[in-house]
């Protein structure tokens, strides 16, 4: 047998057999690392962001952004204040949706 045919026999058993990889990172990769506990007023508010919990991180984060100066600040989702704030731009959304 020559060597061309030993080396594609090996290339087709290592094929066959499947590897399984392994995820490289085992660590949370949240975007918010401070989190923050200053009111914040609903007029303020230039977008709020609600990223759910995934994989990567195991936490519902809500990211803030401000009007005046483009501010990003990740809110506290156990505040009452922060609640609020969900509740009430719940409520805008369901008066617009006809």
């Amino acid at each position: 047998m020559n060597q061309s045919a030993v080396l594609i026999f090996c290339l087709i058993i290592l094929t066959l057999s499947g590897t399984q990889g392994i995820p490289l990172f085992r660590t949370s990769r949240c975007v918010c690392i401070k989190i923050s506990d200053q009111p914040v007023n609903l007029k303020s508010l230039e977008k709020l962001e609600v990223i759910p919990a995934s994989q990567s991180c195991p936490q519902v984060e809500i990211i803030a952004t401000m009007k005046k100066n483009g501010e990003k600040r990740c809110l506290n989702t156990k505040s009452k204040a922060v609640k609020n704030i969900l509740k009430s731009i719940s409520k805008e959304r369901s008066k617009r949706s006809p």
